[in-house]
């Protein structure tokens, strides 16, 4: 992640209260015998017990609001927070944030409860001494992530107990474009250094306008949710949460639009000597005028067996009526219902004047029957036009009972009727179907599954996903990357067909470098070919770039592999990979639990271990096809598998700790009720794995390992923690800070060299 498109501070409160004992002086004491005047014994002066802090859990943040505003990249970022002292004890110290190394500081202002507050612009050396001397005096690391930066300074405190601050701060900053793409950061995750406690309310607003029209939208780290206005030249982002524990830092992308189908491409390479991994993002108009719209050929094949009795019937019917009233002009449809046998609509496929005259015949039809998905499948197939696109839905609720009952067979079957123009779109209801069979067909007829659970509503899923597929922009999708070595992309080639309004993200690996190339992308409009050509591309050979990505490649990979060993079996190759990639990116399955479990997972052994460990879990997902586990199964790694972020990988784990009161902890301060031995003894939730950039970090015996080392071959060098050789290392690698950040005892590989940070 790029520190200069850092747009807010984080916000570091240093509570420092130093405590004097109350000790009494003794009494005078009688004079020995044969001494002529009493012993006065002096009174002993009252020491300071030193790192007694104010604890930060008294710290409660009310709220956190962020409001954004670019006009033509130039960012204005306000920031409205407010936090309440809710211990027994005053709150004081010195507020401090580091700057966006290109922030405009004179917009900057500052406000305490209303009142403008001076605050001390410190460029980035002076800055670098305070935070040095903050790791040193408080022997918390967290800061050396941002040495290097510029800060603000301000005396906001003391705070009395009970009562609560407001702070108010506004600045901007021009956003550069790089590859296509504008990028805005906020820095949410560095609260966790004013209290550990969750934000009680917190929000994300990002309004921007750009004079050109705006193509791709998209954030790797939140779920938002996106408004665009009918120009495309403004869009509005939003996310919002309560009692919010921040994970991530808020990112988000936007590209200006110069094309009909645009294209954006971002990378990364931890360092020169690995392979790259890059990410394009693919975004089709987001609306097309009613003549551009590609006609298609829309058949909604729906289960009438009797287990769909009841609200699961009125649901589907429902959902096959939404489809049909949505259809566009040019489009043509059919109905398919299937039992024991199937019955369909028409002979032929009709046109959208005969909708009401289809929703009619579908609602006098009722659930009763056996299951005959062989049948229906292939009669739906094969009432496809090769000259036109074909959307097949289909909804099911059960195993196959009638006709052809073996999957295997069903699959045979597909295949050998299809035409290369279908496409099919599965709906599992509830959790007896054929989960295999239901993923099988997605994955051979290039389409996308869902399933439907007991809690949710049937029509809201098939309404939700035709909405998405409704205006095909280009089918027949392929992509040629010029001369890039590329491999391992997600989602693999033949490419879904593009619909307009929907975004596809690639993700995928390069290796060597190659500036100013040429991407081709090529799809049908039709039935005729159409052509797009990107040029001054650049996949660089030097370390940097997003480090999101690597994580989302590997969240894909991973899935993808779990899939293959559902729907193929698991063999030794397969295992293993999934137990590389989850250690290397710290990736947490339900099949891969060993992340956390296997104390060695580092060493040989406890790899193999840990492997032997996922094949039992491996051989039981790729035999069990049916039953809620199963649909647990495919609907976690059909997500893992079409993940648009990465995976989180810091897993909270409750733990009981004894910490000695004042020390700083990853968590925070340590504080509470102490035991008789100045211990604080409470459960606290321990994040077992960090990811700073694109390594991993395990918490093992009390050090924080990256997951790259290799105890079995490595030997470490020694660098004690706070001493001048630990600050002179980070001054002479700076890219160290960001490791080194995350705790007092670290293990980091970088460049072939183990670093390990010791105690003193």
């Amino acid at each position: 992640m790029k520190r200069l498109l850092y747009l807010v501070p984080f916000f570091l409160l240093l509570l420092a209260l130093p405590v004097q004992a109350q000790v009494e002086c003794p009494t005078p004491q009688p004079c020995p015998p044969g001494s002529t005047c009493p012993v006065i014994v002096p009174c002993p002066q009252p020491p300071i017990i030193r790192g007694v802090f104010t604890n930060p859990e008294w710290l409660k943040i009310d709220y956190h609001r962020v409001t954004v505003t670019i006009e033509n990249q130039i960012a204005t970022t306000q920031v409205d927070l407010e936090f309440v002292n809710e211990g027994n004890g005053l709150a004081e110290g010195t507020f401090i944030f580091p700057l966006p190394a290109e922030a405009s500081v004179d917009q900057l202002t500052m406000y305490i409860n209303g009142q403008p507050i001076e605050a001390k612009i410190l460029p980035a050396s002076e800055a670098r001494g305070i935070y040095n001397e903050i790791v040193r005096q408080y022997r918390d690391p967290a800061l050396l992530e941002y040495v290097g930066t510029n800060a603000v300074q301000a005396n906001v405190f003391p705070i009395p107990p009970g009562e609560s601050r407001r702070i108010q701060i506004s600045y901007g900053q021009v956003l550069e474009a790089e590859n296509g793409l504008i990028h805005y950061v906020y820095p949410l995750k560095v609260t966790n250094l004013l209290t550990p406690r969750p934000v009680e309310e917190l929000s994300i607003s990002v309004n921007a306008r750009s004079n050109d029209p705006i193509s791709n939208i998209y954030s790797p780290s939140h779920p938002v949710a996106i408004s665009r206005d009918d120009a495309n030249n403004t869009f509005r982002v939003g996310f919002e949460s309560g009692q919010y524990v921040p994970g991530d830092d808020f990112s988000l992308y936007y590209g200006i639009a110069n094309e009909t189908i645009n294209v954006n491409l971002i990378t990364y390479r931890e360092s020169a000597s690995e392979d790259g991994f890059f990410m394009l993002l693919v975004q089709p108009p987001v609306t097309l005028p009613e003549n551009q719209v590609i006609p298609k050929d829309v058949i909604v094949v729906l289960d009438q067996s009797g287990s769909m009795f009841g609200d699961k019937w009125d649901q589907a019917r429902t959902a096959a009526e939404y489809v049909l009233e949505h259809l566009n002009p040019e489009d043509r449809f059919n109905l398919v219902l299937f039992s024991t046998g199937w019955r369909t609509y028409s002979t032929q496929m009709e046109s959208p004047a005969q909708v009401r005259d289809a929703v009619d015949w579908v609602r006098t039809q009722e659930a009763i029957g056996g299951t005959d998905i062989n049948g229906a499948l292939t009669t739906a197939i094969g009432m496809a036009d090769a000259e036109r696109p074909t959307t097949i839905l289909f909804l099911t609720d059960g195993l196959a009972t009638e006709g052809e009952v073996e999957t295997d067979a069903i699959l045979k079957n597909l295949e050998a009727t299809a035409r290369p123009n279908v496409r099919i779109f599965t709906f599992g209801v509830g959790d007896d179907v054929d989960t295999f069979l239901l993923d099988a067909i997605v994955r051979d007829h290039r389409g996308a599954g869902s399933y439907v659970r007991p809690t949710e509503r049937i029509d809201e899923e098939v309404a939700g996903l035709y909405n998405k597929i409704s205006a095909p922009v280009l089918t027949d999708v392929t992509l040629d990357m010029g001369g890039v070595n590329t491999q391992d992309m997600y989602p693999a080639q033949p490419l879904p067909d593009l619909f307009a309004g929907t975004q596809l993200t690639l993700v995928g690996r390069y290796r060597g470098s190659l500036d100013n190339t040429t991407i081709t992308l090529r799809g049908k409009v039709n039935g005729g070919e159409q052509t797009y050509v990107y040029s001054n591309l650049s996949f660089p050979g030097r370390a940097g770039g997003d480090a999101f990505i690597a994580r989302l490649w590997a969240t894909r990979r991973i899935g993808d592999l779990l899939n293959t060993i559902r729907l193929n079996g698991e063999n030794p190759e397969l295992v293993d990979s999934v137990v590389r990639l989850s250690v290397r990116y710290g990736i947490i399955t339900p099949y891969t639990s060993f992340l956390i479990e296997e104390d060695d997972i580092l060493t040989q052994q406890g790899r193999e271990r840990a492997a032997n460990t996922f094949r039992q879990e491996a051989e039981e997902l790729s035999t069990t096809s049916s039953g809620a586990g199963a649909v647990d199964a495919a609907d976690f790694v059909g997500g893992f598998a079409n993940a648009e972020a990465p995976a989180p990988a810091n897993q909270p784990m409750l733990a009981m700790t004894a910490t000695p009161l004042g020390t700083m902890t990853p968590g925070g301060i340590v504080g509470g009720v102490a035991d008789g031995e100045g211990y604080s003894i409470e459960n606290r939730a321990v994040n077992p794995i960090q990811t700073v950039n694109s390594k991993t970090f395990i918490l093992q015996n009390g050090v924080w390992t990256d997951t790259t080392f290799e105890p079995d071959t490595m030997q470490t060098q020694p660098v004690v923690f706070l001493s001048d050789g630990y600050f002179a290392l980070l001054d002479s690698v700076p890219e160290l800070a960001d490791y080194f950040a995350i705790g007092e005892r670290v293990i980091v590989v970088w460049d072939g060299v183990a670093y390990e940070v010791v105690s003193e």
